[in-house]
């Protein structure tokens, strides 16, 4: 294993948790963790061997939890602040920077399909990005259609603000769902036909090196003109990754330039409650930002629909329509992040609810990328 991070400081922890959640307290040594003023504690420190074995198709709580439930954190530098423009493209494909992996923690419950993974890597300060941009990866290996070359790179959507999980400007946080392949004859999984890059990010250890690019993007950045803007976000899976940014931004730290007071209103479609990725976090901003977050959840395969078939995103946008609808006449930006496969269904849902109005849906979308309230990254 390559050399674990000592400075705990700057390391964001998981806590596996069993169905009762009850703590496996025997893995873990506490510490008082400070960042900046303020102290998280206890916060942990884990034993990886007995983490690695105790921790499979275990319910992760993130170290994010414990810095949810507390008042607004400090965050430095604040220098980050200051760029007029957003980072772009500062480390290229052929010439990528070389960060750290922090730590890896799975999110998901046993009952979820697949697995995901919250991946913290340190980036020293040197891949400064904003809320909405991803990060390239290059996994280790050849390219198997260009021998000799590198694999190509994968973009990832950043799941943390740019002042990382530890709020010292030094992280990344990474949202990756482990790709795997099952043969639809034998019902088997073919290691063959797995996805490289998110099963060598979820592998991967404290200390481990990883190639990255960027920063990428500027169509999902947070606008932040107006803090009592309304923003309409709605994820599948880990689409959720650039909202996790923006909502830590608005609600968990202490920025000084930044003071949200608007709506942040979240739809997030997984398969079933053990699929759903910070639950907690969001969760708790909804018991101290009752006025300013609102969060609903459409999972497929636990809740019906109003036609009783399975619960998708699209079917609790269309219950909320009206309000919907509303918000976005009156300038709210909308969001949507996550699979292809996500949009026809959410298009068609606002093509109907249009026409139910005596709306054209091609004249409001086309006003609505006009006015720049539209925002689409799907993958």
């Amino acid at each position: 294993m390559a050399h674990f991070a000592t400075t705990v400081s700057q390391v964001s922890f998981a806590v596996p948790v069993g169905t009762d959640s009850t703590h496996r307290r025997s893995v873990f040594k506490t510490h008082n963790v400070s960042f900046g003023d303020r102290s998280l504690a206890p916060a942990i420190a884990l034993d990886l061997k007995s983490w690695s074995a105790q921790s499979k198709n275990r319910r992760v709580l993130c170290m994010s939890v414990q810095q949810a439930s507390r008042s607004k954190v400090a965050v430095t530098p604040l220098e980050l602040e200051n760029a007029k423009e957003p980072p772009l493209n500062i480390y290229k494909p052929k010439e990528p920077y070389t960060a750290t992996i922090v730590s890896v923690e799975r999110l998901v419950g046993p009952k979820a399909p697949g697995e995901t993974c919250h991946i913290v890597i340190d980036h020293g300060g040197n891949v400064p990005y904003w809320e909405g941009q991803s990060y390239g990866v290059i996994p280790p290996g050849e390219n198997p259609k260009k021998p000799g070359s590198p694999h190509n790179v994968r973009l990832y959507s950043i799941a943390s603000t740019r002042y990382g999980d530890s709020f010292d400007g030094k992280t990344a946080s990474l949202c990756v769902r482990r790709a795997v392949y099952y043969d639809p004859e034998t019902g088997k999984e073919d290691p063959s036909k797995s996805g490289v890059c998110s099963n060598y990010l979820c592998n991967s250890k404290p200390g481990d090196k990883v190639q990255i690019t960027g920063p990428a993007g500027k169509v999902m950045l947070l606008p932040e003109e107006d803090p009592n803007a309304t923003h309409i976000m709605i994820a599948t899976g880990t689409g959720v990754a650039p909202f996790r940014g923006y909502l830590r931004r608005m609600f968990m730290e202490n920025v000084p330039t930044y003071k949200f007071g608007g709506l942040a209103w979240l739809f997030l479609g997984v398969a079933n409650t053990d699929s759903l990725l910070y639950d907690e976090e969001f969760t708790k901003y909804l018991q101290d930002y009752p006025d300013h977050f609102r969060y609903d959840k459409a999972l497929s395969r636990e809740q019906k629909n109003k036609n009783g078939g399975k619960m998708y995103v699209q079917d609790k946008i269309e219950e909320y329509s009206d309000e919907i609808f509303k918000l976005l006449d009156g300038g709210a930006h909308i969001y949507f992040c996550g699979l292809k496969g996500m949009m026809p269904g959410i298009q068609d849902t606002l093509k109907k609810v249009a026409e139910q109005r005596g709306e054209s849906w091609e004249e409001k979308l086309s006003k609505l990328k006009k006015n720049k309230q539209w925002h689409v990254e799907v993958y």
